[in-house]
């Protein structure tokens, strides 16, 4: 399960993908939660040659991985996370699925318990966008971003940037890096508080250790 809304061209690479590729070290251990369809696996097994491992909820999903070739099997994040030991992996990878989990705190609690590094990628619902359509309509936020009316998201806990960096300091998480990025995952180069990126940032891309 990816709930990432745009989907990549054949050959594109998605901006936030380069981004994580760019954090996972060359030859890692590296376990992708919510695998999709595998494109991101895939960049990382050419790109960075790791020995990846996936969980997708979706069967679909994992046929679609092993028919890339991709060690995927059938799970889900808030149930399975407990059966792998601690630091089992170098690298854990959550992207754009924290928001559909039904216990994310646990979920994060457990990323940090088996990764020695994890990745997480969220949207941003604190986006100047979804503000002005709340101010103004008095309406849940549709974008491009964020396509679903509010009777049909698959998002269960929407989230800030702000909230997601919270949640870091009580699990005892320290964010190593983070990168702000537009819808289309394109960088945005500005070195500025949370405040600022929690206005101007569609989504971003956190390294984290505890």
């Amino acid at each position: 399960m990816n709930l990432a809304p745009r989907q990549s061209r054949p050959g594109e690479v998605r901006g936030d993908h380069k981004v994580v590729a760019s954090l996972v070290p060359e030859g890692a251990r590296v376990l992708d939660i919510g695998s999709e369809d595998g494109a991101l696996l895939d960049l990382l097994a050419r790109e960075r040659r790791i020995d990846g491992r996936g969980i997708e909820l979706s069967q679909a999903g994992v046929n679609r991985c092993v028919a890339r070739g991709l060690s995927v099997i059938q799970g889900d994040a808030d149930k399975d996370l407990s059966d792998y030991p601690d630091r089992a992996f170098d690298v854990v990878i959550l992207s754009q699925t924290l928001q559909a989990t039904r216990e994310p705190k646990e979920v994060m609690s457990e990323l940090l318990r088996i990764g020695k590094r994890v990745i997480v990628s969220i949207p941003n619902f604190a986006h100047w966008r979804n503000r002005m359509q709340l101010l103004f309509r008095g309406r849940m936020p549709v974008t491009k971003y964020l396509p679903y009316e509010w009777y049909d998201t698959p998002n269960i806990h929407f989230c800030s940037l702000r909230d997601f960096v919270e949640l870091c300091h009580e699990l005892d998480a320290e964010v190593v890096k983070a990168v702000a990025l537009s819808a289309h995952g394109n960088e945005i180069p500005v070195n500025a508080p949370w405040w600022v990126w929690n206005i101007v940032a569609e989504q971003a891309v956190f390294l984290l250790k505890r």
